[in-house]
C-alpha cells in the first residue's frame, strides 16, 4: 500500500503519474477486499468505481466542489481518498459509516442512503450557486439502477430547464442496481454501450476528410453541422439531448485518462452535462465477478481468497417468507409478486424461478410499484409487494390514496423492519407501524417467529378488499415461541396463573420479533413478585377488540415494540383503551423519535433502553409506585424514557 498510505486528501493525487495512478487503483482494490472481508459491507459497488473516484477527485476540488453520491454504497473509495483509511470498525459503533457521513468529513454532503435522490440535491445546490454567484462545481454520481427511480426523472426535467446552470451528472453504468438493471431506460443505456460513439466516429471522419483535397474541410463542416441527426444514427443518446442535456460518452469507466478528459470537458461546459461511464461491478475480484446474483453488492464477513462466508447465520426471516411464497404460488395462480430492484434481497428469487411470468421488477420505483399493485388487484390478481420497511415510506401516498382508498387487496411485505443497525439511520425500518396507523382499512401483522411469518402471510393474502401488511425483522429467526392460549385474535404467550391472585399486575403486549425479550421481561418481573400476562396481538392494526377488556383486568398495561414510539402500536393501544373507557395506566416502550447511528442491533437496542433488564427495571418501579400510592384511574404514569 505504498501509494495509498500517502493519500491523505484529494490533492495528493495531483502528484501521481499515470503509471502510479494505475498502481494506486490496484492497491485500493486489494485494500477493499482485505478490509471489507473482515467487517462485511458493500464490496462489489466500490470495486467498480475505483478509477472513476480517482478521476473525480483529480478533476474537481472537493470540498469546494460538491461531489454527491446517490445512495452512497459506492463511497468507500471516496472515503479512502479523503483521509479515512481505518476500516477496522467499518459499520460498527465508533467506526466509519458504510455511507457518506457529515460527521466524518467535510467532503461528505449527502447522508441519505435512499436511491434516486442525488439529482434533486444537485439541482438545489446548483441553484444556490447561481443565486449566490458562486463558481463552485456540483457533481452528482448516480447509477443506472437509480435512474429507474421517478425522482431522478423529476430532477432531470428541472435540471434540463436551465441551459446555463452548470451541473455535471456522472452516470455510473454497470448494468446493475442490486441485480441487473431492467426496463426501458436500461435498454436505452444498453444501446449506448454497444454502439460506437459519435465522437469517435467524427474524430475518424475529421482525420480522413482533413487529408482529402478541396472538398474535405467543407464536407466535414457539413457533417458537423448535421451532428444531431448523425448522433441519433451513430449513437442514439438523443433521449438525453432532447431533454437539453449535453451528453458525453460512453466512457470506459476504468480508463483514468479517458475519464479525466471527459470530466474536464464537462467541467468547462457552462450548463448541465451527462457523462456516461461504463464500469464493472466487482471489478478485479473474481468471486464477485462470478456472483451473477448481485456481484457481491453487500457481503457479510467472508474469506478474502474465496469470497465464501465465514459462518452461516441460520434460517433468516427473508428466506422463510421466500419459501412460503413459492408454496402459495403453487396453490394460487392469481398470486403475483412485485419487487423494486431487489429480487434477491427481499427473498423473491425462488418465486421468480418457479413462476417467472408472475413477478414484476419495477426498478427503484416504490411509488410506481404500489400504484401498479393497485392496478393488478383491480384486474383480478393478488399482488405481494416485498420491500424494505424503510423504503415503503417513499410510497405512502400511493398506499393511502391508490391502494387503501380503492379497497384493493394488496399485500405489502416489509423486510428489515425495526432496528437493523449497521447500515445506519436511513435503513432502520422504525417508522412503518406509525406511518401506516393512519391508513383507513389497512391491516398490519407483526409475526414473532418463522411459523407466524408463514401463517400470517397466508392470512394476509386471503384478504381481497383491503391492503394488508406483514412486517418482520432482519437476520436470523429466533426459536419458535408457542402460544399457551388465545384471547380474541391474540396469542397468549404467558399466563400468570394462580400467582396472579384476583388481578394480575401487568399486561405485557409483545409486538413481533420482540416476543422472546418480552418473555424474559416477564421472568424478571416474576422474580420481583410481579405477576404478568404476555400477549402477542399478531395483527397490530386494528387493535384487537379483546384487548380492552383484558387490559381492564390488569393493574397496568405495558407495550413493547421495535418501532418509533410516536404514533406506534403503544399509541394505538392507548387510544383503543381510551375509546373503550378503560382507565388503566399504560407505559409504552419503543424506539425514540431520533435518527440512530450505525452499530449492531444489540448495541442500538441497549443504547435506547430497549432491553429486558432496562424495561423490567422501569416496570418494577412503576408497579411499586402503584402499590404505594395508587389512587384509581386518574393516577399519572411518568412518560417512557427517550
Amino acid at each position: 500500500m505504498a501509494l495509498l498510505t500517502r493519500i491523505r486528501e484529494p490533492r495528493d493525487l495531483d502528484r501521481l503519474s499515470p503509471e502510479e495512478l494505475v498502481q494506486l487503483a490496484a492497491e485500493i482494490r486489494t485494500f477493499l477486499v482485505d478490509a471489507v472481508s473482515k467487517t462485511g459491507g458493500h464490496l462489489g459497488p466500490n470495486l467498480g468505481v475505483v478509477e472513476l473516484t480517482i478521476a473525480l477527485h483529480r478533476v474537481f476540488e472537493s470540498p469546494r466542489d460538491k461531489v454527491l453520491w446517490d445512495t452512497g454504497h459506492q463511497s468507500y473509495v471516496h472515503k479512502l481518498l479523503t483521509g479515512r483509511q481505518d476500516f477496522s470498525r467499518l459499520r460498527t459503533k465508533g467506526g466509519l459509516s458504510g455511507y457518506p457521513a457529515r460527521a466524518e468529513s467535510e467532503h461528505d454532503i449527502i447522508e441519505n442512503s435512499h436511491a434516486s435522490t442525488v439529482l434533486g440535491w444537485a439541482d438545489g445546490l446548483a441553484k444556490a450557486n447561481q443565486v449566490l454567484k458562486k463558481d463552485d462545481h456540483v457533481v452528482a454520481v448516480i447509477g443506472d439502477g437509480a435512474l429507474t427511480g421517478g425522482m431522478a426523472w423529476e430532477a432531470l426535467n428541472n435540471i434540463a430547464a436551465a441551459k446555463d446552470r452548470p451541473l455535471v451528472i456522472v452516470v455510473n453504468d454497470n448494468e446493475r442496481s442490486y441485480a441487473p438493471t431492467i426496463g426501458g431506460l436500461a435498454d436505452h443505456l444498453a444501446t449506448l454501450r454497444t454502439t460506437d460513439g459519435y465522437e469517435r466516429f467524427l474524430a475518424r471522419g475529421k482525420d480522413l476528410l482533413g487529408r482529402t483535397p478541396v472538398v474535405g474541410k467543407p464536407l466535414y463542416g457539413t457533417l458537423h453541422g448535421a451532428k444531431k441527426g448523425l448522433k441519433d444514427f451513430i449513437a442514439p443518446q438523443g433521449m438525453f439531448e432532447d431533454l437539453g442535456l449535453k451528453y458525453v460518452g460512453p466512457i470506459d469507466g476504468h480508463d483514468i485518462e479517458a475519464l479525466e478528459s471527459a470530466l474536464a470537458r464537462a467541467k468547462r461546459f457552462g450548463g448541465p452535462v451527462i457523462v456516461h461511464c461504463l464500469t464493472e461491478k466487482g471489478r478485479g475480484y473474481q468471486p464477485a465477478l462470478a456472483d451473477e446474483a448481485d456481484r457481491f453488492h453487500a457481503v457479510g464477513k467472508i474469506h478474502p481468497d474465496t469470497g465464501l462466508p465465514i459462518a452461516g447465520s441460520g434460517l433468516d426471516w427473508t428466506s422463510v417468507f421466500g419459501e412460503e411464497m413459492v408454496k402459495l404460488g403453487a396453490e394460487r395462480e392469481d398470486l403475483v409478486a412485485i419487487t423494486a430492484a431487489m429480487l434477491q434481497p427481499v427473498g423473491l428469487e425462488k418465486f421468480a424461478k418457479a413462476y417467472p411470468d408472475r413477478v414484476y421488477d419495477v426498478g427503484i420505483a416504490e411509488q410506481h410499484g404500489a400504484v401498479s399493485a393497485a392496478g393488478l388487484a383491480t384486474g383480478g390478481v393478488h399482488p405481494v409487494f416485498a420491500v424494505y420497511a424503510t423504503f415503503l415510506n417513499r410510497a405512502f401516498d400511493q398506499v393511502l390514496m391508490d391502494v387503501a382508498l380503492h379497497k384493493c387487496g394488496v399485500t405489502f411485505v416489509l423486510d428489515r423492519a425495526g432496528v437493523t443497525g449497521t447500515d445506519g439511520p436511513s435503513h432502520n425500518g422504525m417508522w412503518d407501524m406509525s406511518i401506516l396507523q393512519v391508513v383507513p382499512g389497512l391491516r398490519m401483522a407483526a409475526p414473532r417467529d418463522a411459523a407466524q411469518v408463514r401463517a400470517q402471510l397466508r392470512e394476509a393474502v386471503a384478504v381481497d378488499d383491503a391492503p394488508t401488511v406483514v412486517r418482520f425483522s432482519k437476520g436470523a429467526v429466533g426459536p419458535e415461541v408457542k402460544a399457551v392460549g388465545r384471547i380474541g385474535g391474540m396469542d397468549v404467550l404467558r399466563d400468570p396463573g394462580e400467582a396472579a391472585a384476583e388481578r394480575p399486575d401487568v399486561l405485557l403486549v409483545s409486538v413481533g420479533a420482540l416476543a422472546p425479550m418480552c418473555l424474559e421481561i416477564a421472568d424478571l418481573l416474576d422474580k420481583q413478585g410481579i405477576s404478568t400476562t404476555v400477549v402477542d396481538p399478531r395483527w397490530v392494526k386494528p387493535v384487537d377488540e379483546a384487548l380492552a377488556p383484558l387490559a381492564e383486568r390488569h393493574r397496568v398495561v405495558v407495550t413493547v415494540e421495535d418501532n418509533v414510539r410516536v404514533g406506534g402500536v403503544g399509541a394505538a393501544v392507548a387510544q383503543a383503551l381510551r375509546d373503550a373507557g378503560v382507565d388503566v395506566p399504560l407505559r409504552d416502550f419503543g424506539i425514540p423519535p431520533r435518527f440512530l447511528d450505525h452499530a449492531t442491533r444489540p448495541e442500538v437496542m441497549a443504547e435506547i433502553g430497549l432491553t429486558a433488564p432496562d424495561i423490567a427495571r422501569q416496570v418494577t418501579g412503576l408497579v411499586a409506585r402503584l402499590d404505594g400510592r395508587y389512587a384509581g384511574a386518574d393516577e399519572e404514569v411518568e412518560p417512557a424514557r427517550d
